[in-house]
């Protein structure tokens, strides 16, 4: 199937869905159902392995997920030439302008997370019209479970692209992004505000929770260490850090390994011919190409480690011809992946210590992450003299340890709202300079034009 039929608009998905059920449950040809006019008895799926099917088609629920926010980070720059030869969205995603897209653009990293919504929708929505057998009472559990799990992932990728960040004093007042709950095409699609996009994930996580395995069978399946791991990151943004702290401790509680780096071999492509033994839950960014290969990396992030014996370098980046680019964290689909991963909790873990005034926590987690970053023999453990110099050491590595996770555009618009880590961003194109200032409303990209057309809603002021 091309990736114009799987990019659809959200609106129109829905309509194909029996057709990719069809496809999902064996169809041999595509003129099968392109040319047949769906039969809902026989094509709506109707078991749980008919619904587990569709949770195991990885190119829906673990690819495509929103990059236009890693798009405008600092983790990267391209130089002129390569950027004028760029397409609408990429150029104008690089330098911050206000208008993103070409007319009437079709803009997967809004429809492809919608598409995830309307398959878990259709998948909640079937399981509550099947009778389950005590015997089956596990697979349904996991059947629900993953389809809550995806749907809140989803409607979180969505938020922190299309919404202003997160903000307690206004969140029932700014707007979000709408939130389908039900396979209803008729339906009007609405903004709901900030605070009901994160109730509504939040609530969706938990129910999850309890419904999944502790550890997934796959790594692109849900899992309750997912769950864990996701509610870490979202209460993390949300400057909940009592919530994030708990949900980490109980995320290392269930899944705590770190990648030795001395057993890795730096020339390899990718790094990890499959997963990563730290990720936990695997899904894939967009894949465009202007944070493919040819991205380069700041030289004040390159110079940034500076110690001989951290092994870090030779793992994420090669040099070419005398810049250099980044290499780790593409998948084995060459795409860059957005992960949940132990380091990134034991980086919410630390921080949250040293914003709750535990700085001997906070380093002692730090120092067991870095320890495993080190050449063999050579870490000397870091030691802080205040829990905000614990906070300053912890964001420093976290900034190096999660480049290119899709984490850095989260953590702008987070720590912008503190003076103490506020930043501006710049770009500089054939001598014309850009900046992207601290809580500008460009940290909420536009919604495309033809969701507008379909839903009249408000749009993002740029």
């Amino acid at each position: 199937m091309s990736k114009t039929m799987k990019h659809n608009n959200p609106k129109l998905t829905l309509l194909c869905l029996f057709s990719f059920v069809m496809m999902a449950l064996g169809c041999k040809k595509q003129d099968d159902f392109l040319n047949t006019k769906p039969n809902q008895a026989l094509s709506v799926p109707s078991t749980l392995a008919d619904l587990q099917t569709l949770l195991n088609d990885e190119d829906v629920f673990n690819r495509y997920y929103p990059a236009l926010g890693e798009l405008s980070t600092d983790d990267y720059f391209i130089d002129a030439s390569y950027w004028l030869s760029r397409g609408t969205t990429e150029k104008n995603a690089y330098v911050w302008a206000k208008q993103i897209y070409s007319a009437n653009a079709n803009v997967a990293d809004w429809s492809s997370p919608y598409q995830v919504v309307y398959y878990a929708n259709t998948i909640l929505a079937t399981l509550d019209k099947i009778n389950t057998p005590a015997s089956q009472q596990s697979q349904y559990n996991n059947v629900k479970g993953s389809a809550l799990f995806f749907r809140a992932f989803a409607f979180y990728n969505l938020v922190q692209t299309f919404a202003m960040p997160y903000d307690s004093t206004s969140a029932d007042k700014n707007l979000g992004v709408p939130l389908p709950l039900v396979p209803d095409l008729g339906a009007k699609l609405s903004r709901a505000t900030e605070s009901q996009c994160f109730n509504q994930i939040i609530t969706d996580l938990n129910n999850a929770s309890s419904l999944l395995p502790d550890i997934p069978a796959r790594k692109t399946q849900p899992s309750k260490a997912a769950v864990l791991g996701l509610l870490s990151r979202i209460y993390l943004v949300m400057g909940n850090y009592t919530q994030s702290l708990k949900n980490a401790k109980d995320f290392l509680g269930l899944y705590s390994q770190l990648q030795d780096y001395n057993k890795l071999n730096p020339s390899a492509f990718p790094v990890y011919p499959n997963f990563s033994p730290e990720e936990v839950f695997h899904a894939g960014f967009q894949g465009y190409t202007t944070i493919g290969f040819s991205a380069q990396v700041d030289s004040s992030m390159y110079k940034s480690f500076n110690d001989k014996n951290d092994l870090r370098p030779d793992i994420f980046f090669y040099n070419s011809g005398g810049e250099f680019e980044f290499n780790s964290q593409f998948d084995f689909n060459n795409t860059l992946s957005c992960t949940i991963s132990t380091n990134e909790i034991y980086f919410n873990k630390a921080e949250c210590e040293a914003r709750l005034n535990d700085q001997n926590s906070a380093m002692a987690d730090l120092n067991t992450l870095l320890l495993t970053r080190w050449r063999t023999g050579t870490y000397k453990p870091l030691t802080a003299t205040s829990p905000l110099d614990a906070l300053i050491q912890t964001l420093k590595e976290r900034r190096k340890d999660l480049l290119f996770t899709g984490l850095r555009w989260s953590d702008l618009r987070r720590l912008n709202k503190d003076s103490r880590f506020a930043v501006t961003l710049y770009r500089n194109i054939n001598g014309v300079s850009y900046s992207l200032p601290p809580n500008d409303p460009r940290y909420a990209l536009p919604i495309p034009d033809n969701e507008l057309q379909l839903n009249p809603m408000p749009q993002n002021s740029r």
